[in-house]
């Protein structure tokens, strides 16, 4: 009988203390800081985007999540004694995933509590970067989400500007209110929303980057925009006056942030290419019921978060050892 070894995260520190077998090895040259830095890059025209659409409030919001969360991650690893790690741009990155999930008008103490909570609750608690079966910035939102609604509500953020939301305006006027919107319009960044998530051109600008650069694998993004296409369109076709048509669902709301870089987030996703495809397709399928059928306006994060406690089991699903022989039954 063959034993199947157990499945070591990406990131985690013990995948990088293991010893494969002697010399001499091939080497791919990639770092752990030299994702993250690819990963920021990746952000960087949506962050840019945001801090010219909404003004210098989104650029405060994103500089205080970031600076709490690098602060967060050096505090935490004085306590535990161990040498900090804050070149390899894990928390930076960390905390500016939270943020691009916030309103540029939210106020300053709610970043900083949302980028701390992310990287202490979200990463640290479990074992640090790597070891966290959910993902750290979605976690954060979830809190802040629970604890603080009336700060992370879009509209009462963002008051002062004369447009509405695009899926506030789906949850409580219906398909009849979408005809204010145009899609294009909307996948260029003309939407109130979040910092980062309502710029979804330079959010999938930025995902096929990292797919270019083999950083991000395919078969989570493209699982994830296809469960939210197939799941959206069935609700269309069945009655069109009362849902919305799939490419709405696409271009607004955090879709593209939760496709490219919250759902791949290496530590909670599972490995192999079918766990993978589930894991996206789970994800994006209930991103549209979350938001027909639930209390949440954006059901990406959410949806993530509930996909990733999924993990563990999609993580059994594994090619058989080479060599093995299949199970003869009398």
């Amino acid at each position: 009988m063959i034993k199947q070894a157990a499945i070591i995260k990406p990131h985690a520190d013990i995948a990088i203390r293991l010893t494969v077998g002697p010399p001499s090895h091939w080497r791919c040259g990639r770092t752990i800081r030299g994702m993250n830095l690819e990963r920021v890059l990746a952000l960087a025209p949506a962050v840019l985007l945001a801090s010219w659409r909404f003004g210098l409030g989104a650029a405060e919001v994103v500089g205080m999540a970031c600076a709490a969360a690098v602060a967060c991650e050096a505090l935490m690893s004085r306590l535990r004694r161990q040498p900090m790690q804050l070149d390899n741009w894990n928390a930076f990155y960390t905390g500016l995933l939270f943020a691009l999930l916030l309103p540029s008008g939210a106020p300053w103490w709610l970043a900083f509590v949302g980028g701390f909570v992310s990287v202490a609750l979200g990463q640290t608690l479990f074992g640090g970067q790597g070891s966290n079966p959910f993902c750290a910035p979605a976690l954060g939102w979830a809190v802040c989400k629970a604890s603080w609604p009336q700060f992370m509500d879009v509209d009462l953020a963002l008051a002062a500007l004369p447009m509405n939301e695009p899926l506030a305006t789906l949850k409580y006027f219906g398909v009849s209110g979408l005809e204010q919107f145009d899609l294009l319009e909307l996948f260029l960044g003309g939407q109130i929303g979040a910092v980062g998530a309502s710029q979804v051109a330079a959010l999938l600008l930025g995902g096929l980057w990292l797919l270019v650069r083999g950083v991000v694998k395919p078969f989570i993004p493209l699982a994830f925009l296809l469960g939210v296409a197939l799941t959206s369109g069935v609700l269309w076709q069945i009655d069109p006056p009362r849902f919305a048509a799939p490419q709405f669902h696409l271009v607004t709301g955090s879709v593209m942030l939760a496709a490219f870089f919250l759902a791949t987030d290496p530590g909670s996703s599972p490995c192999g290419r079918l766990p993978m495809i589930l894991f996206g397709l789970v994800a994006g399928t209930l991103t549209v019921l979350i938001r027909t059928y639930g209390v949440f306006l954006d059901g990406a994060p959410l949806a993530v978060l509930l996909a990733n406690l999924l993990t563990p089991l999609l993580d059994r699903i594994r090619p058989r050892p080479f060599g093995a022989r299949r199970k003869i039954h009398a």
